[in-house]
């Protein structure tokens, strides 16, 4: 008879296996848990990480109210440091001009207790004065106009982007080499139409080094983008590629604002000179008298200023847009990165090489 042992299933060997004393501190402890116990230390954790997150983003809020505010006030700084001493040299210019002009017309300039050359000879101590502090200030005016202006209000500039040092090659040196005319209706200051059409209606591109040998020179028109809204000036058509002036930076409007500026002020050296008491060179004056040329060069300038002026306020408009306080969405982990919202954070970036 066979053993009825040896048709038994054998016995399960976790069952009668020891375990060791981890092993079965983990799995009393896991049975010892409620469901309860489960959620709140996961609500717990949820918890602790949100009111992080949410400090992290006020303290984040707080770092770009405090940036807005510095730009903003360079940027304010920045356009009257510049606005100002422009519009007192080009007032004396005008007044300076008027008064020449004036005498001459009442024949009493060689007279010296006329009103008219009293006023001109105070005027003429003010006017050589301010003229020669902004001559000094004009290269650290234009950089200010460049890092508190143009580039504070620029919205996807990214600081840590390659790019080289010299990029912006305008100058005084460039306008001067380049003999920028200040009397040419395309050089004058324009900043194009954003409600201008997209499409053909444009003249094909023409590239910087290929420009100045065409012969029709292009300003900027009603049916410029404001993008496009530069132009370009030639040294000569075939020794110098073309240099361009962006009509949206307020250092190209300095730099051409006091190339023309200097141009006036050579332009009226006797009248200069008489308004000083100096030595008068009468064949110079003659050619002065009554001159239109000289009248449209000052205006000229007034407009030129005038247009910084619209551009600076322009610009210090897109930092507010820069730094406008971001909605709910964009207080969303992961979504606020979404270009559509346009949230505008404060750019940052590793710095590589």
């Amino acid at each position: 008879m066979p053993n009825d042992d040896t048709h038994k299933p054998p016995s399960e060997a976790d069952d009668t296996a020891p375990k060791s004393a981890p092993q079965r501190w983990f799995w009393t402890t896991v049975k010892g848990l409620s469901l309860f116990t489960v959620l709140s230390g996961l609500f717990t954790v949820l918890s602790s990480l949100a009111v992080g997150y949410f400090q992290y983003l006020n303290a984040y809020q707080e770092k770009v109210s405090s940036q807005a505010k510095e730009d903003m006030t360079l940027a304010a700084a920045t356009f009257t440091d510049i606005s100002h001493p422009f519009s007192e040299v080009h007032a004396l210019q005008q007044t300076l001009y008027a008064d020449f002009a004036r005498a001459v017309g009442e024949k009493s300039e060689a007279s010296n207790k006329t009103l008219t050359t009293r006023n001109a000879l105070a005027i003429s101590e003010r006017y050589e004065k301010a003229r020669i502090e902004l001559r000094e200030n004009i290269d650290l005016l234009t950089r200010k106009a460049e890092i508190y202006i143009d580039w504070a209000s620029d919205t996807y500039r990214d600081p840590a982007e390659k790019r080289n040092v010299d990029g912006d090659p305008l100058s005084r040196r460039v306008l001067r080499d380049y003999a920028f005319d200040c009397s040419d209706k395309f050089n004058f200051p324009a900043f194009g139409n954003v409600h201008a059409p997209n499409g053909s209606m444009r003249p094909k591109e023409v590239a910087d080094d290929k420009y100045c040998a065409i012969a029709e020179k292009r300003g900027v028109d009603e049916m410029t983008k404001p993008e496009d809204a530069f132009i370009r000036i030639c040294a000569g058509p075939n020794d110098k590629a073309a240099k361009r002036i962006n009509w949206y930076s307020a250092k190209h409007h300095v730099l051409t604002m006091h190339y023309c500026l200097e141009a006036a002020h050579n332009k009226l050296a006797a009248a200069r000179q008489w308004a000083a008491g100096s030595d008068r060179e009468a064949a110079r004056e003659s050619d002065l008298q009554g001159e239109k040329e000289i009248n449209a060069q000052l205006d000229d300038l007034a407009g030129r200023l005038n247009a910084f002026n619209s551009l600076a306020l322009y610009r210090m408009e897109q930092i507010r847009v820069k730094y406008r306080p971001a909605g709910l969405w964009c207080k969303v982990p992961f979504v606020w990165n979404l270009r559509s919202l346009n949230c505008f954070p404060i750019r940052t970036a590793s710095l590589t090489r």
